[in-house]
């Protein structure tokens, strides 16, 4: 059984910082916990090294669109089933609101009992707010990817 968290942060930097950030997924360790490695494949394919609850996995992703300054879809082709949006909303020429949604279909005893016991809500959430810390220590991206990439269909 699936379940959807969403988590909401603003961030002190321009939109386009934000989103320039978000797509430098190699970054992710950084301010994600349990992620420990992401390789960028190609425009739309990582790979991901995570550790949960002991638990090691490695799964491949796909980016299902992209669109500067607005969104980032993605899907996992592989191991844990998760599929999420982040969207990227100016509010000031200097404030950006980040919206993650996420659908993720827990594998496993740890990630079951975690999910039931809201952990993974409160990662979630945790992750954001590092990611708010992050980008607002830094004040500026550390690259950037501005491509397009259509949703199929």
């Amino acid at each position: 059984m699936s379940s959807t968290i969403t988590e909401i942060v603003d961030v002190d930097v321009p939109v386009s910082t934000a989103y320039n950030q978000w797509t430098q997924f190699e970054s992710f360790p950084e301010f994600m916990e349990g992620v420990e490695e992401i390789r960028q494949l190609d425009a739309t394919h990582t790979h991901w090294v995570t550790r949960f609850g002991g638990v090691g996995r490695e799964f491949d992703a796909t980016i299902t669109e992209q669109h500067p300054d607005e969104r980032v879809a993605w899907r996992s082709e592989s191991g844990p089933d998760h599929a999420g949006v982040i969207t990227f909303r100016r509010l000031a020429d200097t404030k950006t609101r980040v919206t993650a949604r996420m659908e993720i279909d827990p594998e496993g005893f740890a990630e079951n009992a975690a999910d039931k016991l809201g952990i993974l809500d409160r990662r979630v959430k945790g992750d954001m707010l590092r990611f708010k810390q992050f980008i607002e220590q830094r004040r500026r991206e550390t690259g950037s990817w501005r491509g397009e990439v259509e949703r199929p269909g």
